[in-house]
């Protein structure tokens, strides 16, 4: 037994050994950039066209194919076109991100098609003539074209409404946190944390052109041109001008505020004022000619009845 002690004690010195390098192995931690290059050389490299596929379907399709049709209506079009639609994109918010030149492949999309639609609509379903369906083939074409201005102008008003209706709240928070003892830059960023919409969505792009070197009276100044909405261009007006001249921007904040609960205040009571003009209509034309049949109906048999002789 005394012979074998050494190669025992060696053994489990050994086997000790191995178990605490073990231990060690399973509990390093994995780096994480190598455990990231790992993953990566383990996927498989996809093709182009499976890169395309995964793009949504107006990315894939409509996005090109309007912006090779705009180059066909740059022709037709001026500078100051470009300009008013630029302004009016910006307005709208940049609803889905699509530039002037898109815009212009847009409407050339539309007035084609709805040009072919009025033409087998009015030839193939009603019957019109072939010269007739052609003339209306061309009003539809004019109709196609202009139905997207239609709607960018009715979601600038939309979304100029909306900032109107959130300036009084947005303008009671800046308020707030001023008082409180945030500065500016730091109550515009509360108002983009708690609030959503297009107006904190402005107040944020311009937080970011601030952080990116741009002034905040640049910033600011660079709101009126997307919004146009005068409500907004005052408060500016007044932030930018207190800034210059050194006045307390929590005063101009409170009357500012005061200003917007008034002037919301005096919004709702013309609202209410034009209720009842709007309510004529549809007296006049619904609820009016059914008391008249409910009421003069039976007369109106009668006096028919006694003029013809027939028995009451």
């Amino acid at each position: 037994m005394g012979a074998f002690l050494p190669i025992i004690i060696a053994a489990a010195a050994a086997a000790s050994i191995v178990l605490i390098a073990v231990a060690v192995a399973s509990g390093r931690s994995t780096d994480p950039v190598q455990a990231r290059l790992s993953q990566l050389g383990t996927m498989q490299a996809k093709s182009l066209e499976e890169l395309e596929l995964q793009q949504p379907f107006a990315e894939r399709t409509l996005r090109p194919l309007a912006l090779r049709l705009s180059g066909l209506s740059k022709r037709f079009a001026s500078a100051s076109f470009a300009d008013r639609t630029e302004k009016s994109l910006a307005q709208a918010g940049n609803p889905g991100e699509v530039g002037v030149q898109e815009w212009m492949g847009i409407k050339v999309i539309a007035a084609g098609v709805a040009g072919v639609v009025f033409f087998l609509l009015f030839w193939l379903f009603i019957g019109v003539g072939f010269p007739l369906a052609i003339a209306l083939g061309a009003a539809g074409i004019a109709v196609g074209y202009m139905a997207p201005e239609f709607w960018l102008g009715r979601r600038v008003k939309a979304r100029q409404k909306l900032i109107v209706l959130q300036l009084p709240d947005v303008l009671d928070l800046i308020t707030i946190s001023v008082r409180a003892g945030l500065g500016f830059d730091a109550a515009l960023a509360k108002v983009v944390e708690k609030m959503k919409g297009p107006l904190p969505d402005e107040f944020r792009r311009a937080l970011a052109e601030v952080r990116m070197g741009k002034t905040r009276r640049d910033a600011l100044r660079d709101i009126v041109p997307r919004t146009e909405v005068q409500a907004l261009t005052n408060f500016i007006s007044a932030v930018i001008q207190a800034e210059q001249l050194g006045v307390s921007i929590s005063k101009v904040l409170q009357v500012q505020s005061e200003q917007m609960r008034i002037d919301r205040r005096q919004r709702a009571e013309e609202m209410a004022q034009r209720a009842p003009i709007k309510m004529l209509f549809p007296l006049i034309g619904c609820i009016f000619p059914t008391l008249f049949i409910v009421i003069l109906g039976p007369a109106i048999i009668l006096l028919i009845r006694g003029l013809s002789g027939m028995p009451q």
